[in-house]
């Protein structure tokens, strides 16, 4: 058998486009790092970003970069974030501690749909990378729907994905997974 041959049959997922409203070279279940990410929504200061949101107001999008495994050492109580995979098309994210559901951000959540807005997840299973010791990579899940929210300061959202978490995905992304 050829290699050739082999490496298509090893293939797990086809990557497609996402439809963002503008032309975005970013393709559904990917992996980037935060920076590519960034610049490809025509972002040019990532540096700046210091926080796990950013809200593109030009663009409207909501961009949320998940780290699912967080080390005490790396994060402080108040950014201990609770972010998992509920199954293959729903998923529980933890807002900002600050953000209160009727503030203008927590409102923009709750709303995005009708207000023309998209919420964008970026998923990482590690603050760094194991091997590189470099900040580990995000693979991009696509656009997300809110579905409903419980709470305040913080929020829990559940949201409703455009495209199911492929199953290579979901034992990282579901805590509730044993393996």
């Amino acid at each position: 058998m050829s290699l050739l041959q082999y490496r298509f049959e090893q293939i797990d997922f086809i990557d497609e486009p996402v439809d963002l409203g503008f032309d975005c070279p970013l393709d559904l279940h990917c992996t980037y790092t935060r920076d590519q990410l960034l610049v490809a929504m025509d972002f040019m200061k990532p540096a700046t970003v210091r926080e796990g949101v950013k809200w593109l107001p030009e663009k409207q999008l909501d961009v949320f970069f998940v780290t699912l495994n967080k080390a005490d050492k790396d994060y402080s109580p108040t950014t201990m974030y609770n972010d998992y995979s509920i199954n293959e098309s729903l998923f529980h994210w933890q807002s900002q501690s600050t953000t209160a559901d009727n503030s203008p951000t927590g409102q923009r959540y709750i709303h995005h749909k009708e207000r023309g807005s998209k919420v964008l997840l970026f998923v990482r299973e590690f603050k760094s990378d194991r091997v590189t010791g470099g900040a580990e990579a995000y693979t991009y899940l696509g656009t997300a729907n809110y579905v409903k929210h419980q709470g305040s300061r913080p929020m829990n959202i559940t949201w409703l994905l455009d495209r199911p978490i492929p199953a290579k995905f979901l034992k990282k992304t579901n805590k509730l997974v044993v393996g």
